[in-house]
């Protein structure tokens, strides 16, 4: 009887979503998942092995620190059953000290390392977007508001932009076209949308700013776009949107906090995709197309 075919890293990788240097570390730190070794030292896994990398990425995406998984893997629980424990807003807490004593170094060394041990998806659900949600509400009355704004936001683009530059390196396809819808001076969640996009296999363009309707459609012939993908944060003038938008004959990707004002005015249309987050929107743009391409990496 024949044996199992098994897999290089890259291919689980497109099967899984899971990066190369996450399944390395899963493996080193936490004998998560350990896989057969050719003569050359590349790792080869088996198919009983993709299903255990998808049972875990089931226990992360409910807030189980990785550190947690092991023991839940040979248990009788299920991902369903789990309880969070307090890792995740202990990290936070973590990040938001590092903030307001503008440590960049520590918040640098502290988001590197759970970069290596999470996927993209797992790490903008746990950690950042309810980092973001109590960022903006500290801001609200802290004195020293527009200064951890400011540091914070700087570290975010350039840590996110590299991330985004070094994905799109990797990938192949027409790119989406990401777009800064609310006319904010940094829109995190645009940001955060093409990191998960790019880390997905797409590659991206990011306008980080608002574009009037003739750039944004010159722009999307050029690039040759897939979609565009507008972050909308802030209220917006519905027509206004709607006129900017209609020409354009890729879907259309509305994604962010202001979303919700305008699902009443704007067309109800198979290109159009009004979605309340980045994860949400990464997801959609999937679910449109399959997102077309080998990332490639080391065994």
């Amino acid at each position: 009887m024949p044996s199992e075919p098994l897999l290089p890293i890259r291919e689980i990788s497109r099967l899984t979503g899971v990066n190369p240097v996450t399944l390395r570390a899963w493996e080193r730190r936490y004998g998560l998942v350990v896989p057969q070794r050719t003569s050359k030292g590349h790792r080869l896994y088996s198919s009983d092995q993709v299903e255990r990398i998808r049972t875990i990425l089931s226990w992360l995406n409910r807030g189980v620190a990785v550190s947690q998984v092991l023991p839940l893997l040979d248990s009788d629980k299920s991902p369903e059953q789990s309880i969070p424990g307090d890792d995740w807003q202990a990290l936070r807490s973590h990040l938001t000290e590092c903030i307001a004593h503008l440590a960049e170094r520590q918040l640098d060394q502290q988001f590197n390392q759970a970069m290596a041990l999470y996927p993209a998806t797992t790490l903008c659900e746990q950690l950042l977007l309810p980092l973001l949600g109590h960022l903006e509400a500290r801001w609200q009355t802290h004195p020293t508001a527009r200064l951890e704004q400011g540091f914070f936001h700087s570290w975010l683009r350039s840590k996110l932009g590299l991330r985004v530059y070094h994905n799109n390196r990797q990938c192949n396809g027409a790119p989406a076209m990401l777009v800064n819808g609310g006319g904010l001076p940094f829109d995190p969640q645009l940001w955060l949308c093409a990191w998960l996009v790019s880390d997905a296999g797409c590659p991206v363009e990011v306008f980080d700013s608002t574009l009037p309707a003739r750039d944004l459609a010159l722009g999307v012939e050029q690039l040759g776009a897939k979609a565009v993908l507008v972050s909308i944060n802030t209220a917006q003038d519905s027509d206004r949107l709607q006129r900017t938008l209609a020409p354009l004959s890729v879907p259309k990707l509305l994604f962010g906090a202001a979303v919700t004002l305008h699902k009443h005015a704007l067309p109800t249309d198979p290109d159009w995709h009004l979605l309340d987050s980045p994860l949400a929107a990464c997801r959609c743009l999937q679910d449109l197309k399959p997102l077309a391409t080998e990332k490639h990496g080391p065994e």
